[in-house]
């Protein structure tokens, strides 16, 4: 018998945040982001189920290439842009869309001599810091795009640094910076991530580009993602394979860092960092065993957690145990676990089965 931890993703769930993605910006296009492997639930299996979105965001272009292979024919944007000369006739013969964000791309752009359609989208660094041209060098960026036979439509965007945060004077500042630099261009534009889409309707846009949102998670560390409307896309699920029963003093786990104050019974989960689980997460953090609510301890192995069973006498070898999804939101994990819901998600090992619901 198969290892029984595996993650359950909801297709269902991904079309169902779509909806609410479309129903915050029904006058936008929707740039479905699926880089890293659609945050943990599987390139091709998201694609799949977020089918009507507009177009797709991602890194890798060899992950773009399989969707055109695989018959996607909307938008596919490398949010990355492009690394090498030698890439761009890739991009021009699948017909995929790349960002553009420092000078040596439009170098390169400008060795590459065939004429042709290339879609670009010069990104605007308006404060976050990252990727993309100041303020001072993005009318020469635009002009030198304009001016090249290889380039066809051309989208201006910026990044938001701070759209999860109450207040929005950042957001506002990023804004006004974009349109004073834009101003006069009329040409599409896509400002918005999952936090924008959700809580400032002026970033929308023509294109928006929702990320954890599509995938029942929060962009807010106050709110929840039910509140919201959104529906949790994975499960994590795994069983007790042990039960150890602890006298008053006895420890657990590597370190010894949780000691019984009185006799209990504890579950050994199958399931640990190496399973992608956060290995800092501290003792309390929620968990699921037998669908009643309860917390980890000691250290997480591994390949193992431990569970407290004190007040599940139901629970034995072979119950199940809900890790994150359902009843245990991955960002309630995600902030016991003092990190975001992002990188769990994408933290998800290989080695874990993903099972379609």
């Amino acid at each position: 018998m198969s290892r029984p931890i595996h993650a359950l993703i909801d297709l269902s769930a991904l079309e169902h945040n779509l909806s609410v993605v479309r129903r915050h910006a029904p006058r936008s296009r929707v740039m479905a982001v699926i880089k890293a492997d659609a945050y943990g639930h599987g390139l091709m299996r998201a694609a799949k189920a977020l089918k009507s979105a507009d177009g797709f965001a991602m890194l890798e272009l060899d992950a773009a290439i399989c969707l055109r292979e695989a018959g996607f024919r909307q938008t596919i944007l490398l949010i990355e842009g492009f690394f090498s000369v030698s890439e761009l006739a890739l991009l021009e013969h699948y017909q995929l869309s790349t960002v553009i964000h420092h000078s040596e791309q439009l170098e390169m752009l400008s060795a590459y001599k065939r004429p042709g359609g290339l879609d670009v989208f010069l990104k605007l660094n308006t404060g976050m810091n990252r990727l993309g041209f100041t303020p001072e060098q993005f009318s020469s960026a635009l002009e030198s795009l304009k001016s090249n036979l290889a380039v066809g439509q051309v989208t201006l965007m910026t990044h938001f640094a701070c759209a999860d945060e109450p207040g929005g004077e950042v957001v506002t500042r990023q804004l006004e910076c974009f349109n004073t630099v834009t101003a006069g261009c009329n040409l599409s534009r896509t400002l918005a991530n999952s936090a924008a889409i959700l809580r400032y309707p002026k970033t929308h846009a023509d294109w928006v580009r929702p990320g954890i949102m599509l995938y029942g998670a929060s962009p807010f560390p106050d709110t929840a993602a039910s509140k919201l409307g959104l529906c949790s896309a994975m499960t994590l699920s795994s069983r007790i394979i042990s039960i150890q029963n602890l006298r008053t003093g006895d420890k657990v786990g590597y370190g010894h860092v949780f000691r019984a104050d009185s006799p209990m019974r504890v579950g050994i989960v199958a399931g640990g960092y190496a399973d992608g689980y956060p290995r800092h997460a501290p003792i309390g953090t929620p968990i699921l065993v037998n669908n009643k609510r309860t917390r980890i301890l000691g250290r997480v192995s591994m390949d193992m957690l431990h569970v407290d069973l004190s007040g599940i006498e139901s629970a034995g070898v072979g119950s199940p145990v809900t890790i994150w999804g359902g009843e245990i939101p991955v960002d309630e994990v995600a902030q016991s676990a003092d990190t975001i819901s992002y990188e769990i998600l994408c933290s998800l090992a290989p080695r874990i089965p993903r099972i379609e619901t």
